[in-house]
């Protein structure tokens, strides 16, 4: 949450909303890019996820352009728009179905929405005294305000009621005080009432519905960077996806952590929280130490024989854990025997031991290339200064932008293979999927993905150790021979992740049956910077929206239908699709891929560039 400050106020809004604007075409530019690749085959090329900043300046803008829409399409007002576009967490593309399926007066009445007023009382004709049913007093006409729904009360009690809701974070909809009325107030009747009496609250108002295009909107979300940038990122598109914003931060867009694919949220969350956790040192405790029988704290044996003695003076058995007396010898304690096998105890044990050592060969591994990866990042500098010393001397060779790439991509295989023995924690142990395969379906699983993860690391340290080689002191010949290696290499590595991430895809998450887990897909050349919306400004005669506000009738016909869907055809780059039917047809693509049905819609993508969050 940015401070109060970052947004304009009431009369700032008010300014504004006399002057016209609306987003640039640049998505409409994308979208005919999308669909000539289709057309020629290229789906690498294709960006399927495409990541805008919303700063401050431009979130008014964002908000109004899909207000715009709805408005257009529905001959609604502003500040009905907004009240359907809340209730439906501004998704306009969900807006278009559910008014194909359910026609207009439902899709309103679900939202709250009166556009024809019902006005129970005349009150400019209305002479007499008029009893609020809230407070039961008497006002006059002038002082009593009926909302669209036909119920009035005093401008007091309304007032009073709208400053409580909006204190209470609750003016993104604001109901009528009927309980038994389910219409949604009217904003601009909120913000005269409340604007009289206290025009603070009046401006915190306007900041909580211009928040709510981010706050209640799947597409948008905060900038999780520290401190704050202030700024928002919006995605068309699939959802899961890795975003960077125009601050350097990278994350996933739909946990808002750090990136993390190849794993899913929930393997990353269950990963971050192993990690932090003290579940590991209690396994540890488990599998070397012994409970004194007396003080019953945990005792580590740091001699051969078994009688052990605890500080606080107690003797006990470490083969049983029994409180023993301490006359023994090497082989025998006296008094005590415990030769008798204790199959629950000794299981125990074992589990917890072979939990730890697994727990332990991915952590290690994990650890090794986030280490290795932050060492490397410190390469960038060095190797640009080699560039600058092999660039000035006599040479024919004056290109060094291999270097780059290949530095580029050791920083995106690297943590790609990081990423990849949580994931692989996960995917093949109990905590998850444990009942989804046979033992013997995952060891095969296990044994393809390894030997794919084996080819990918051993590829990434050789690429490592060409890329450290001081190129600046070679000769020629010795130059050229390195470069062949790093770009040989570097396709070598694109082409091995590409593998390991359409394996995880197709082999290893689309036949799971009980749970969905989804990882933001793969991109050769890594995620663009999500670029910052444009807005233009136009005067409102520029715009001619009666057409189509009256080829739509009240009643939602087939004809009318016809008039919805091609407004979606137009908009679908624009709008938000269903996040259930993006990740379904996201699976299905993947799979019809492997059986050689067609080419994927979505390519899988890493971040470019590495940013050392530590």
């Amino acid at each position: 949450m940015v401070d109060d400050e970052d947004f304009p106020s009431s009369s700032d809004v008010e300014e504004l909303e006399d002057a016209d604007f609306y987003l640039s075409d640049h998505d409409d530019d994308i979208a005919e890019n999308v669909l000539q690749d289709l057309e020629d085959g290229r789906q690498e090329d294709c960006n399927w996820s495409v990541s805008s900043v919303i700063t401050k300046e431009s979130l008014l803008a964002a908000q109004k352009d899909d207000l715009r829409k709805i408005m257009e399409l529905l001959a609604l007002s502003e500040q009905h728009a907004r009240t359907l576009l809340i209730h439906y967490r501004w998704d306009v593309e969900r807006v278009f179905e559910l008014l194909e399926q359910k026609g207009k007066d439902r899709l309103f009445s679900e939202a709250g929405l009166t556009i024809y007023q019902n006005k129970a009382i005349d009150l400019s004709s209305y002479s007499d005294p008029f009893t609020c049913s809230i407070c039961f007093e008497d006002v006059s006409s002038v002082e009593i305000t009926e909302m669209d729904c036909g119920h009035c009360y005093c401008n007091s009690c309304w007032t009073e009621y709208f400053i409580v809701k909006i204190n209470d974070g609750q003016s993104r909809r604001i109901r009528c005080m009927d309980p038994k009325c389910n219409a949604a107030c009217d904003e601009a009747i909120v913000r005269s009432l409340v604007n009289a009496r206290h025009p603070n609250i009046a401006d915190r108002f306007e900041r909580f519905l211009l928040e709510s295009y981010i706050e209640d909107n799947n597409k948008v979300k905060w900038c999780p960077s520290v401190p704050h940038c202030g700024n928002a990122i919006r995605v068309v598109g699939d959802i899961y996806c890795e975003v960077e914003c125009t601050c350097g931060m990278q994350f996933c867009f739909s946990c808002l952590s750090e990136a993390h694919s190849p794993c899913s949220c929930i393997m990353w969350e269950y990963w971050r929280k192993k990690c932090h956790d003290e579940s590991e040192t209690v396994n540890w405790i488990t599998v070397n130490t012994k409970p004194c029988p007396k003080c019953h704290k945990p005792v580590e044996k740091n001699g051969g024989c078994n009688l052990v003695a605890c500080i606080c003076g107690q003797a006990f058995c470490w083969l049983c854990g029994a409180a023993t007396g301490r006359d023994h010898t090497w082989s025998t304690i006296s008094g005590h025997s415990c030769g008798r096998f204790k199959e629950d105890q000794s299981k125990r044990i074992e589990c917890a031991r072979r939990d730890l050592y697994r727990y332990m060969h991915y952590h290690n591994r994990y650890k090794a290339h986030t280490d290795s990866l932050k060492q490397e990042s410190n390469l960038k500098e060095t190797i640009q200064g080699k560039i600058t010393i092999s660039e000035n001397k006599e040479s024919r060779i004056k290109d060094y932008s291999w270097v780059i790439n290949g530095l580029n991509r050791l920083f995106r295989s690297r943590r790609v293979l990081s990423y990849s023995y949580p994931f692989a924690y996960y995917m093949f142990g109990d905590e998850l999927f444990k009942d989804e395969m046979s033992l013997g379906e995952r060891d095969l699983k296990q044994n393809l993905f390894e030997d794919q993860q084996q080819q990918l690391e051993s590829n990434v340290e050789k690429l490592s150790m060409f890329l450290e080689k001081d190129f600046q002191d070679f000769s020629d010949e010795e130059v050229m021979e390195n470069m062949k290696h790093v770009i040989n290499l570097s396709s070598i590595i694109d082409r091995l992740c590409k593998q390991m991430y359409q394996c995880i895809e197709n082999d290893l998450l689309y036949p799971l049956q009980r749970a969905t887990h989804n990882i933001a897909p793969y991109k050769s050349k890594g995620p663009e910077k999500a670029s910052e919306l444009s807005v233009c400004w136009v005067s409102n005669q520029t715009r001619s929206t009666k057409s189509m506000v009256d080829a739509l009738p009240h009643h939602v016909s087939s004809a009318a239908g016809t008039t919805v869907a091609a407004v979606k055809r137009s908009w679908q780059f624009h709008g938000s699709s269903s996040l259930d039917e993006s990740a379904s047809s996201n699976k299905h693509l993947k799979k019809n891929e492997s059986k050689g049905v067609g080419p994927p819609l979505f390519d899988l993508n890493m971040p470019a560039e590495v940013v050392d969050k530590s």
